[in-house]
């Protein structure tokens, strides 16, 4: 018999290296090789491989073909139904594509799953795989939630031959797999869940997808840092990677795509977790604008730009005397390295000093805003509960500030006015090359105020233009 080989595989890089060390040398990561074990030389081969060493990864004969050859009709994209869902999947689900789904426990990645499944296995042929879970389990989700449960085929199976032995005999459209952690292959030794496992299990069923044209969502584990469970070759060898983020004590959840080769990357969709499932959020401005009537000191609405389209966000900010030698500087939703910067900006270019302040900024609804287009409105605030005044209601900002002092444009300006202005908001201050150049406008103090559909904008260049604006 064939002695059977060892290796170690890093979970982060995916290298591999013949004998374990405390740190992979790409990815400098410390304690995250694992040891795999290799099949003997002249093992058994699975079905699977046999079939696509002989056609190849996507089923068919290699051959060359001009770009210009390349026939991109015939790759119609599905509509789920879940509006916000074909926003972040850049319009529908693709055949032959592999989607990865992740999200911390309860955010509601299987109850999406089940809902979507549900209504268009009533038009084609759809298999749901549950690993974790039981038939009457999935049963009784399915009754609560009322969902339509006739024609959705299901399978209880952690085996991947078994899956695609009845894939090959129901030849589904589409495909669910919940989730990649917990099922596994006979052919190797180690554990579910291992670098291996998951590696050869999800590379067999894209293959499988591949080959048939079925769309494949297979349901990722998350780690305590937020990143996919396992290799991190898995989200290079899938097409579209999603993550449903959401606190549990928030009836919200946001799906994001951080990955699609079909669509747009970032692209944000909203839902609210009811009694009978997730429900899309076709207005997200308008659930993270709940104000009082009764205007607060640090309080600023701002416009972000989320994928495709803007988003109206109120940004909080609370400035208060600190009784430590080193203040706190603490931001929810934000880069907590761009606060302490921008309070250096605002010290040298605005003149107000926060050495011997406590400072914390949280965007309101639980949103994580990435951009730069946050920068001015997070001063604004700054130096508005600094003051203890409180700001205008109908005032919005965006704009970004560099170390210098100037206020930079921002991509889509036109497009957050217009969204602002279409939720009531009469007055902004944004950078001047984002004023619309269509307009009336007139200097004063060195800033351009121009009207637009009833809309008091305020253009400015420089930090200190802003706050004399402000």
């Amino acid at each position: 018999m064939a002695k059977a080989k060892t290796a170690y595989v890093c979970n982060e890089c995916g290298s591999d290296y013949s004998k374990w060390q405390g740190q992979c040398g790409d990815c400098n990561a410390w304690n995250s090789l694992q040891e795999i074990r290799l099949a003997p030389a002249g093992g058994h081969v699975s079905a699977s491989t046999r079939v696509s060493a002989a056609k190849g990864y996507a089923g068919v004969a290699s051959q060359l073909q001009d770009l210009s050859e390349v026939d991109v009709e015939s790759m119609p994209r599905l509509n789920t139904g879940i509006g916000e869902l074909d926003r972040v999947l850049g319009g529908g689900l693709v055949a032959g594509s592999a989607i990865l789904i992740g999200g911390h426990p309860g955010a509601g990645k299987s109850t999406l799953l089940l809902q979507l499944m549900c209504s268009l296995a009533q038009t084609m042929p759809a298999l749901y795989v549950t690993g974790e879970e039981s038939l009457q389990q999935v049963a009784l989700r399915a009754h609560r939630l009322e969902l339509p449960t006739s024609n959705l085929k299901m399978l209880t199976e952690t085996d991947v031959e078994a899956i695609l032995a009845t894939c090959a005999q129901l030849q589904p459209r589409l495909i669910v797999v919940d989730s990649i952690q917990v099922v596994q292959l006979a052919d190797i030794s180690s554990a579910p869940g291992s670098v291996s496992q998951v590696r050869e299990s999800a590379a067999a069923l894209i293959r499988y997808a591949k080959q048939s044209n079925a769309i494949l969502l297979l349901v990722g584990h998350v780690t305590k840092d937020g990143s996919i469970a396992g290799p991190k070759v898995l989200e290079h060898m899938i097409d579209c990677s999603l993550q449903l983020e959401g606190d549990n004590d928030s009836r919200y959840r946001t799906l994001r795509s951080h990955k699609n080769r079909f669509g747009a990357v970032n692209e944000l969709g909203v839902f609210a977790m009811m009694e009978n499932g997730l429900k899309e959020v076709k207005n997200p401005s308008s659930i993270f604008l709940s104000r009082g009537d009764t205007s607060a000191a640090g309080s600023l609405v701002m416009v972000i730009w989320e994928g495709t389209r803007p988003l109206l966000v109120e940004l909080q900010a609370l400035v208060d005397d600190s009784q430590m030698n080193n203040p706190r500087r603490v931001a929810i939703g934000l880069d907590q390295n761009r606060l302490t910067m921008l309070l250096a900006v605002l010290h040298r270019h605005g003149g107000l000093h926060t050495g011997d302040q406590d400072v914390f900024v949280n965007v309101v609804g639980g949103v994580r805003v990435s951009e730069t287009g946050a920068d001015l409105a997070m001063l604004l605030a700054i130096v508005s509960s600094l003051r203890d005044r409180a700001l205008d209601q109908n005032l919005v900002v965006f704009g970004e500030v560099g170390l210098s002092g100037e206020i930079r444009p921002v991509p889509s300006g036109q497009e957050r006015i217009r969204e602002a202005a279409k939720h009531g908001f009469t007055r902004a201050i944004v950078p001047i090359a984002n004023v619309p150049k269509t307009s009336t406008s007139k200097a004063k103090n060195g800033a351009r105020i121009d009207d637009i559909d009833n809309m008091e904008i305020i253009g400015v260049r420089t930090l200190q233009e802003a706050l004399e604006a402000l």
